[in-house]
């Protein structure tokens, strides 16, 4: 009997070097593109706890990360101050998959061609868990934010719209 592989993306291989627990989430992508809310739904997640990666590019032509909760908005000044630019810009999609190797929608903060500047949002320390994408559409990744933090060197900061 055949014994099925288990796929394994970029940020799991990592993740799994680093020594660091995670548990998987995969969601059904037939329906076509979802937002980051419904991904949480589908995944049994609360929205607060899913986070999105958001990919910037400043004035200085450096490329900046921010990983927030799925519901909210990045604040683009707020980002900006805290990378220490004048300001930073979301990239163009159809630049993702070249820069970072991951393709929207399936963007993960772990495991990017080259690492970057990233910051996570504060909130994210009031969970034991957080997810992420797991480096494929229709997978996340449920890890500790602390840990997170510490394997791709990222910052917790305040980085979204108030009541956006």
């Amino acid at each position: 009997m055949a014994k099925t592989k288990e796929v394994k993306t970029n940020a799991m291989r990592m993740l799994d070097t680093a020594g660091i627990a995670y548990q998987v989430h995969t969601y059904d992508t037939e329906d076509g593109a979802i937002d980051g809310v419904s991904v949480a739904e589908k995944c049994g997640q609360d929205p607060d706890q899913v986070f999105k990666t958001l990919v910037t590019v400043g004035d200085d032509r450096s490329h900046y990360v921010f990983v927030i909760p799925v519901k909210e908005k990045l604040d683009l000044k707020k980002a900006a101050k805290q990378a220490g630019v004048k300001s930073v810009e979301m990239i163009p999609q159809k630049e993702l998959l070249g820069l970072t190797g991951y393709i929207h929608g399936g963007c993960s903060p772990v495991g990017m061609k080259k690492p970057f500047a990233t910051w996570i949002d504060e909130t994210a320390i009031l969970f034991d868990t957080i997810c992420v994408s797991g480096g494929k559409v229709g997978m996340q990744v449920e890890v500790n934010p602390q840990a997170l933090c510490e394997l791709i060197g990222a910052k917790l900061a305040s980085i979204t719209r108030e009541g956006a």
